[in-house]
């Protein structure tokens, strides 16, 4: 069941049919360098991570990271939504996709969709994200969604800081 439908893509609910997709990108090289190592090695630990991460927030929170994908071809592109870790000071938006699907325009889109749905659906009026200080690529898509740098913070367990975007949604995102 789709969540959000744009122009181009579909965003869904994981579920554990989708582990073979989710280890993928979990162990991309550009996702361990600007995201992180999530530990995750086999369709196992994978179908796990779902049940344990995406579905357990979708439950809680009603929302969640969504598998992105292509209209046209059904393909699985990336992972894109919501997330509430509880350590920033609100609801962020996230997003990672596989190689051939990057330079595409796709993440800035599902993002932004992403982000009217925070607005329209939740009623909240400020978004955050985060990104890697030297991930220049992911923080023009955030700019683009008319996301200000805020400040560098650094996250509990984490040994280096990452920057801190926010944006008033009721202006727009």
């Amino acid at each position: 069941m789709n969540v959000i439908e744009t122009e181009r893509l579909n965003l869904r609910e994981m579920s554990e049919a989708d582990a073979a997709f989710v280890l993928e990108v979990l162990n991309d090289p550009g996702f361990v360098r600007f995201v992180g190592d999530r530990g995750v090695r086999t369709m196992e630990d994978a179908a796990r991570y779902i049940g344990e991460r995406f579905v357990r927030s979708y439950r809680q929170n009603g929302f969640g990271l969504w598998l992105v994908e292509t209209k046209d071809g059904k393909a699985p592109a990336g992972i894109c939504g919501l997330l509430n870790r509880g350590t920033l000071p609100g609801v962020e938006v996230g997003y990672a996709f596989l190689p051939p699907f990057r330079g595409k325009g796709y993440a800035f889109e599902a993002a932004a969709a992403s982000a009217d749905y925070a607005r329209d659906v939740l009623g909240l009026a400020r978004l955050y994200a985060i990104t890697n200080p030297d991930n220049t690529i992911s923080m023009r898509v955030l700019e683009k969604l008319g996301m200000r740098f805020d400040r560098a913070v650094r996250l509990p367990g984490e040994e280096s800081e990452v920057n801190l975007f926010s944006a008033d949604l009721r202006a727009g995102a």
